[in-house]
């Protein structure tokens, strides 16, 4: 089995994103800071080499590490 990009939280902090959650949402649910969960986005994105959230999900889609 292929080794995931993301940490687990990162994980599920796009599988909260993909349900249309917010960060504050995301950061409710998980007990973490808003700002914990853009960090874990922003990380995301760096690993990801892409410009953005939208551009990040696509990505994670195409490698399969998120289904909708």
């Amino acid at each position: 089995m292929k080794k995931s990009i993301l940490t687990s939280r990162e994980q599920e902090v796009f599988d909260l994103l993909i349900l249309n959650k917010s960060t504050k949402e995301i950061a409710n649910f998980l007990g973490i800071s808003e700002k914990t969960v853009r960090n874990h986005i922003s990380n995301t994105i760096q690993k990801l080499g892409v410009k953005g959230r939208t551009q990040a999900v696509i990505e994670l889609a195409k490698l399969g590490m998120i289904k909708f």
